[in-house]
């Protein structure tokens, strides 16, 4: 929801509140999926010294 044009913050919190009880409820996450699955994957650094 673009809320940029709403000046007064109790305004927009408003606004916000009632967009998100609107909204379709977010599917559950599928059992086989795993839970980190979506989170970005860090190549593995080297180890030993330190980098910093």
């Amino acid at each position: 929801m673009n809320t940029k044009h709403v000046t007064d913050r109790t305004e927009r919190k408003k606004l916000k509140r009632t967009a998100r009880k609107k909204a379709a409820p977010k599917p559950k996450r599928a059992t086989t999926v795993a839970r980190g699955s979506l989170k970005k994957k860090v190549s593995i650094i080297s180890k030993g010294q330190r980098k910093r």
